[in-house]
């Protein structure tokens, strides 16, 4: 099944990502779904390292990715909208969320998820549920999962 992308959709934002191959496996899924992607930097690589170009291949468009200098100029772009924090320390299942087209769903650093005063800010954190022994899924497999969940309940896909 295909579909085509629109500004409705949701967007994917990955706050300061450390590991180039999991942001590019992330790009690829947002290529290949249609999501917007939005990085907030710094980033823990270069966008020329090539462990990151020989996992997002011929996917990166630039026109699909948006960049944030920093927190606060992410933070004051979506001053109307609503962010969605991904988080292991959240109680709600993205299962049980209604999803809206003009979500914009945050993704904590590999190493270290967001900071406190993210947390503190955003009112809708949701978990993907995992076994009580388990820490956390890759974030590429997090983002397939939540996006692809996204895009069914809002009929994008």
């Amino acid at each position: 099944m295909t579909h085509n992308s629109t500004e409705l959709g949701p967007k994917i934002a990955l706050f300061e990502p450390d590991i180039p191959q999991n942001t590019a496996a992330v790009i690829r899924t947002c290529s290949c779904l249609g999501a917007k992607l939005e990085i907030i930097e710094p980033c823990g690589f270069l966008v020329n390292d090539k462990r990151f170009k020989r996992v997002v291949m011929d996917y990166m468009d630039k026109n699909d990715i948006k960049f944030y200098k920093s927190c606060d100029d992410f933070l004051n772009s979506k001053k109307n909208q609503r962010i969605i924090l991904m988080t292991t320390k959240a109680s709600i299942s993205y299962t049980k969320f209604k999803f809206d087209k003009k979500d914009t769903i945050l993704f904590g650093r590999e190493s270290a998820g967001v900071p406190g005063k993210l947390h503190r800010l955003i009112k809708d954190r949701l978990k993907i549920p995992m076994k009580n022994n388990k820490r956390s899924l890759n974030i590429a497999s997090s983002v397939a999962i939540v996006l692809a969940e996204s895009l069914k309940q809002t009929n994008l896909i």
